[in-house]
């Protein structure tokens, strides 16, 4: 689409207005936006009379997006999903959505979270509940739901959002596109609701290409002075995500480290380490040792609970009766104490130090994005083969990673019985994003899901 405006071939205007009559077609059955920019029109056709006067343009100059509402655009409310947030107007856009326009994208609107991005359905009493384009019944994931599907349905050319569990890649998987979580400190959080558990939480693209996630990564990253977090690394390069990937060397589990995997998952997960291996890829199954015993979901939930809620409690005390179901089930959990949280930091670096060992010997990692395709609406257990397991294991196979803090995609790739999505994620070494993208391409060209689009 870039390509195109900056050629005098598409016009901006022609653009928005397309997006917007595909947001109007779809919105009231998918429910993925949730804000509208009443000004995307007018903006369009600032971005033609710049184009048209010759004027240097940017890299994404005339191409629509959408933004998490989780993550500031000044002028508009940033809920995140909550009855309890301000409805006041954010006064400064956060950096990645700076950065955008100032590339040249048009901001569209804003799309659905659960209250607080803390849960793996997208649902809240402010917008309701968001549909899984592939099939109205089931659920688009969380926490960046509302994003996944407006990028999957053809709302929105690509969108940002954030993954503090797998709020990324697991939308992504279940909506057949692909979601990055960078590496930590690669993309700012400044302006993000709410600003907490930040040594956890990623902002990261969500699109229909590598390429285009890569020309996202190269816009929004870098540090912007306020992120603690966000530090200098080298740029996000798409250029060569067409070339073979060469010798690399990848490890790879359909299961093992985590348990249970679904047989349909697993069987696309061997495909997906069988097409790598076809490319010329050095590939063999792995089993981690240092994962052995270690339920890297509960560690999570022992820091989140211990790091988040009590900055929650800012928002919620005094009105617990306005949360939403997921967000009370959160908060009546009972606080880890000192000890349990100083052990799960423990775990914590151990599994770091694990996977820094781990890619000193491999590339990359491939493994289930999912543990399942997309379960219907409000499952408050999955079932995994006939195998009842809590509804967190949604997040089984992702929250690992921003333990680690490693980049991560999930990557398009098979189908289930059912003509569900699955997606396989691909994880690297930290600032090793470019390998993760790049096999991330190859890997979706080789199977049967790139280029599907949902029935309308």
């Amino acid at each position: 689409m870039a390509r195109l405006v900056a050629g005098r071939e598409l016009s901006p205007v022609e653009l928005v207005q397309a997006h917007m009559g595909r947001i109007e077609e779809l919105n009231g059955d998918l429910n993925a936006l949730v804000l509208l920019d009443q000004d995307a029109i007018g903006s369009a056709e600032r971005a033609e009379k710049a184009a048209l006067s010759g004027s240097p343009l940017g890299p994404l100059h005339g191409v629509p997006f959408t933004i998490k509402d989780s993550i500031d655009v000044a002028g508009l409310p940033t809920t995140s999903g909550s009855l309890l947030t301000s409805r006041q107007p954010a006064v400064d856009h956060a950096p990645v959505v700076a950065r955008i326009l100032e590339a040249g994208g048009i901001f569209l609107g804003k799309t659905n979270t659960p209250e607080f991005t803390l849960w793996w359905e997208t649902d809240n009493r402010v917008f309701g509940r968001t549909n899984n384009p592939w099939n109205t019944g089931r659920t688009s994931g969380g926490s960046s739901g509302g994003e996944a599907v407006a990028v999957a349905s053809g709302m929105s050319p690509f969108g940002i959002g954030s993954d503090s569990g797998g709020s990324i890649r697991v939308p992504a998987a279940y909506c057949n596109i692909f979601g990055l979580k960078p590496t930590h400190g690669r993309v700012p959080m400044t302006g993000h609701v709410p600003s907490t558990l930040l040594q956890h939480t990623h902002i990261g693209p969500l699109a229909r290409s590598a390429r285009d996630i890569a020309l996202v990564m190269s816009v929004i990253e870098g540090p912007d002075g306020r992120d603690h977090y966000a530090v200098p690394a080298p740029a996000t390069d798409a250029s060569e995500l067409a070339e073979p990937l060469g010798a690399l060397r990848i490890g790879y589990y359909a299961q093992g480290p985590v348990s249970p995997v679904s047989g349909e998952v697993q069987t696309v997960v061997h495909s997906a380490a069988a097409a790598m291996r076809e490319m010329g890829c050095g590939v063999e199954e792995v089993d981690l040792p240092f994962m052995r015993d270690i339920d890297s979901l509960a560690i999570s939930g022992t820091i989140a609970s211990a790091e988040a809620l009590p900055d929650l409690l800012v928002f919620t005390s005094g009105r617990e009766d306005e949360l939403a179901v997921s967000m009370k089930r959160r908060m009546s959990l009972p606080a880890p104490t000192a000890d349990e949280h100083t052990a799960a930091l423990a775990v914590r670096e151990a599994l770091r130090s694990g996977f820094m060992e781990f890619f000193s010997e491999y590339d990359l990692l491939l493994c289930p994005a999912t543990a399942v395709p997309a379960p219907p609406h409000d499952s408050a257990e999955l079932m995994v083969d006939g195998q009842t397991t809590p509804g967190r294991t949604a997040l089984m196979c992702t929250a690992l990673f921003d333990l680690t803090g490693s980049p991560a995609i999930s990557v398009p790739f098979g189908w289930s019985s059912q003509g569900l999505p699955i997606g396989v994620q691909l994880v690297g070494g930290r600032f090793e994003d470019g390998h993760v993208i790049h096999a991330g391409a190859r890997l979706a060209a080789a199977g049967g899901a790139l280029g599907r689009r949902p029935p309308d």
